[in-house]
């Protein structure tokens, strides 16, 4: 019986992978990592016969031991920055795997990568016209500098996957901006363009970093879980020429752009009410960051790439709706949060 080793199985990625390979596996053996009792419980109430392992990132020990014995491992927990863990990670691979009973590494990074050059130059809400692809293309991504974002955990992956390729199999999946409402058991709401909605919401405005000519690209989170199962079901039947020092998997549907998506935004919230007026506040990215983090910030950074290598060497093919077809129900799904959490001050 394989063994699946899950990191992020409370989160909104690794939460929704879970839900499905429970349901399409039930027969494997499915252990997770988890931090708290709580979020524990609230997976062994969904899915019974997950084993689960209380831990942090920072257990070295665990991460090396579950790594050792697991046949696949998925890693989506803070996965493209935490350090520690990749090596941990891969230490257990080496020490528990064997060319005749090889390790396949699913590992999550970001398509946050490509903003290096917007970081660099201190350029928020301009189109830039470089585009990324991660099949004829890949020499770009692999080549990025290493200061740029992810990058550090990227190279470790990818040197291991190349390096290590009798004993490991390891890829990359890399999402751009994720939308759609999760079926994990704890977390189902993504960030980005949620808080797009709730800034709007709060501020009955909707938030345009510098000219808002920025451009992203994004996928629906049961698009980009598709993707997992994928690989997963190469990962149980062994297929070959997937893996190693390229094997970089982007996760795009389409591409948008940031301002024309808060446009949008004011007015759909402005049409259902929840604001008076379909109005856009421009912002400098420090007062974006101090109100909602680095997710606000990326409103104003080019994130352009296409998704070729799934496509072509999967079948990859996102079906799930539009963006722009789901922004209705961020904004309401937003509105509601809000009616929620302002209905818990006043008690």
């Amino acid at each position: 019986m394989k063994t699946v080793f899950i990191t992020g199985a409370t989160g909104y990625i690794g939460g929704d992978v879970l839900s499905q390979l429970a349901a399409r596996y039930p027969e494997l053996t499915y252990r997770v990592l988890v931090r708290s009792a709580d979020k524990g419980e609230q997976i062994k109430a969904q899915y019974p016969s997950v084993e689960i392992i209380y831990g942090s990132l920072d257990d070295t020990r665990i991460l090396e031991s579950e790594s050792s014995n697991a046949d696949i491992i998925i890693h989506t927990a803070d996965a493209a920055d935490h350090v520690g863990a990749a090596h941990a990670i891969l230490s257990g691979i080496i020490k528990g795997h064997t060319a005749e009973r090889p390790a396949y590494w699913l590992h999550t990074s970001g398509a946050g990568i490509f903003s290096y050059i917007d970081t660099d130059n201190g350029t928020y809400g301009i189109r830039r016209d470089k585009v990324y692809n991660d099949l004829d293309g890949i020499n770009d991504i692999v080549t990025i500098p290493d200061h740029a974002f992810h990058r550090n955990v990227d190279k470790i992956v990818l040197d291991a996957g190349e390096q290590y390729s009798r004993i490991l199999k390891a890829a990359i999946i890399s999402p751009t901006t994720v939308y759609g409402r999760g079926r994990g058991p704890c977390s189902q709401r993504s960030k980005q363009v949620y808080e797009l909605a709730k800034w709007t919401l709060q501020r009955k405005k909707a938030p345009i970093i510098g000219k808002g000519e920025t451009c992203g690209c994004d996928i629906h989170i049961l698009d980009l879980t598709v993707l997992y199962e994928l690989l997963f079901d190469a990962a149980l039947s062994g297929r070959d020429g997937l893996w190693g020092g390229e094997a970089y998997y982007l996760a795009e549907a389409e591409e948008h752009c940031w301002g024309d998506l808060a446009k949008s935004m004011a007015r759909i919230a402005a049409e259902k009410g929840y604001i008076p007026a379909a109005e856009v506040e421009s912002l400098e990215p420090n007062v974006a960051m101090a109100w909602a983090g680095f997710d606000a910030v990326s409103w104003g950074m080019n994130v352009r790439c296409r998704a070729h290598r799934a496509r072509k060497l999967l079948g990859w093919a996102p079906a799930q709706l539009g963006l722009e077809e789901e922004l209705p129900n961020i904004v309401d799904a937003e509105w509601r949060n809000l009616q929620v959490t302002e209905g818990d001050k006043s008690t």
